[in-house]
């Protein structure tokens, strides 16, 4: 088993896929989605993941009139729809080490959907969220990366960053974080990186003065 010891200030978590196993509700979403456009379902999902709604609505309808009102639509349906909705194994545990000023997520979600998706996971919200509702361009841009370590006060290059898909990977690698990849995503944006199966896999075994000793463990 490999294993790597990685020191870092804060720990910033992506949500859906990270933190959040929501795969049945992103799916029933975006396969309904490209069936009332007539779009390919496996196109749309694959696209979808790690992006804003609102961005993803548009790549699929561009210059459509009712972009807005069909991102509306779909936002609305994802935050009812709960159902099938569990934690990552081992997001529990990991979260419970964490002390309070030390994390953050950073979710391409709206901050109504991340607080209905934690809580049906039974996972409880850090004080810092940064979602889809505080930046001005969303996951590959860093933007959200670099906002939630500034309120952490700390910098993007003292973070661990823990990712599932490739928009995220992205985010962080130009945000200046270390990137973990989380589950098994592996195009070209997880070339190089620590991976995970799953939590499980990571502990943080003390404080430094330098932060955090993050342990991740390769299965």
């Amino acid at each position: 088993m490999d294993q790597r010891v990685i020191t870092a200030r804060i720990l910033l978590f992506d949500m859906d896929g990270t933190l959040v196993d929501s795969s049945a509700v992103v799916e029933r979403t975006w396969r309904l989605f490209a069936e009332r456009h007539g779009l390919d379902g496996a196109t749309v999902l694959a696209d979808a993941h790690g992006r804003p709604t609102a961005e993803t609505v548009a790549r699929h309808l561009p210059g459509a009139t009712d972009a807005a009102a069909e991102t509306a639509r779909i936002v609305a349906s994802e935050v009812s729809d709960v159902d099938g909705i569990v934690p990552v194994p081992g997001a529990v545990e990991l979260l419970s080490q964490l002390p309070a000023a030390n994390w953050a997520v950073v979710t391409s979600a709206g901050r109504e959907l991340a607080e209905r998706r934690m809580a049906a996971a039974g996972l409880n919200l850090p004080g810092v969220v940064v979602s889809a509702d505080d930046v001005r361009s969303g996951k590959p841009d860093p933007e959200g990366y670099l906002l939630a370590a500034e309120r952490l006060g700390a910098t993007a290059a003292e973070a661990v960053v823990f990712e599932d898909a490739a928009a995220g990977l992205l985010a962080a690698r130009s945000s200046g974080a270390s990137p973990v990849v989380v589950g098994g995503h592996d195009g070209p944006a997880a070339v190089g990186l620590p991976r995970v199966e799953d939590l499980r896999s990571v502990t943080t075994d003390r404080r430094t003065h330098d932060g955090l000793l993050v342990q991740i463990r390769n299965r």
